[in-house]
């Protein structure tokens, strides 16, 4: 009886430690900063919002004036010349929204800037990841650098230089 419980407690065992889950931890933004492509790819998207945000800056110091300059003739305007300039103020404030939602705005230039740059280098990551994830067995890969909170991870778990390797980074 006692050799029978052994040996069932035993497969009872084996059968638990069967159904253990590997995981890994990596860090896409350490990744990506250690590409030399995701860098420049960075540098320029900066560049090109820099020069669209000046364009909306001027576009914006323009309606000011012209805000101001209305404020100190419409005393002196008549009706009719008041309707055109607030037409026209209306108008000029529509277009800066306009711009900014066109370069700044959820499916933006920006925006498509960016899946055009980065897109294809974070696929070459996540296809890295694939790789490494299949080739250990692992069951699931946490990214620890934003979208989940994770509290603490083990540094043993942290493949990020794995996938470095993975892809010819050192």
């Amino acid at each position: 009886m006692k050799k029978f419980l052994l040996i069932a407690f035993t497969f009872m065992l084996f059968a638990v430690s069967s159904y253990a889950q590997r995981y890994a931890v990596i860090d896409t933004k350490y990744i990506l900063g250690k590409m030399p492509e995701y860098v420049d790819a960075d540098k320029k998207l900066q560049q090109v919002s820099d020069q669209w945000q000046k364009e909306i800056d001027l576009k914006q110091v323009e309606l000011d004036k012209m805000y101001k300059d209305y404020d100190a003739e419409q005393f002196m305007l008549s009706d009719d010349l008041k309707k055109k300039r607030e037409d026209e103020l209306f108008n000029k404030e529509k277009e800066l929204r306009d711009l900014q939602k066109k370069r700044f705005g959820y499916q933006g230039d920006l925006f498509k800037e960016r899946e055009k740059l980065v897109k294809p280098l974070q696929d070459k990551v996540y296809n890295a990841v694939q790789k490494i994830a299949v080739a250990r067995s692992y069951d699931f890969i946490l990214d620890k650098s934003e979208g989940i909170t994770v509290i603490f991870a083990d540094p043993k778990l942290d493949k990020s230089d794995e996938v470095l390797r993975e892809l010819g980074i050192k």
